[in-house]
């Protein structure tokens, strides 16, 4: 198990998912995206969702789920409008995700359109964990890996219930031997690491729980934790 830390606000691990309009981070937009705080010692810190418009066509619906109608009923922020908390929530962490290289490049191109550099944040990739495990080898989905670890109840292809998936599969993976210390040296590195600061009014994060968006067989994704507020999962 990871040692907690005293890090105060910020430090431990920022568990991202995206849902885009395309696969390329340089044509395509973010449409929704979630964020699962773990501190060092891989506790649950709280969790964070919101639609987002894109701008222009949602992409596609039958991956995600998302139709137009849904990010104008929810009245879904802008990415510049959910830039600066979304910093905030990232400061000091460890970036996560499953092909975690892909949620950076979208958020990357996201920023960079609002003249924001982000820095080279320490990540750890839970499809790479699982592929230097050797226990799936050609099946390494986020469902294939979740469903070998016993992780279920989520809902794919929904940025919170993947982000949440995420968060779980990679608590079990950086408790193993082979990921524990990637994971320590990932801390040291984030927390000693110099972020932009973006000033803007905060927009309110609006989930998927406003709203009727969700694939058939995605219905518990709206089924979301009343704990946090604004956007919270």
């Amino acid at each position: 198990m990871l040692r907690a830390r005293p890090q105060g606000v910020h430090g431990g691990f920022a568990v991202v998912d995206l849902e885009a309009t395309g696969s390329s981070s340089r044509r395509h937009r973010v449409v929704e995206l979630a964020v699962v705080l773990l501190d060092g010692g891989l506790i649950p810190q709280g969790e964070f969702s919101t639609l987002v418009d894109p701008e222009g066509p949602v992409g596609p619906t039958h991956i995600h789920g998302i139709e137009h109608r849904h990010v104008t009923a929810a009245r879904a922020p802008r990415f510049a409008q959910v830039a600066p908390k979304l910093l905030r929530l990232m400061r000091g962490r460890v970036l996560v995700g499953h092909n975690v290289g892909c949620d950076r490049a979208f958020l990357a191109a996201e920023y960079a359109r609002l003249g924001v550099e982000l820095p080279a944040v320490p990540a750890m990739c839970t499809m790479r964990m699982a592929a230097l495990r050797g226990a799936l080898p050609g099946a390494l989905s986020l469902r294939a890996c979740a469903e070998a670890a016993g992780v279920t109840g989520w809902s794919a292809h929904t940025a919170l219930g993947d982000a949440r998936a995420t968060a779980r599969l990679f608590a079990q993976y950086a408790q193993a031997q082979t990921g524990h210390s990637h994971a320590e040296a990932a801390l040291t590195r984030a927390a000693s690491l110099d972020w932009p600061q973006l000033t803007g009014a905060d927009a309110q994060w609006v989930g998927r729980g406003v709203t009727d968006v969700a694939l058939k067989r995605n219905v518990p994704a709206q089924q979301l934790v009343p704990y946090v507020r604004n956007g919270g999962a």
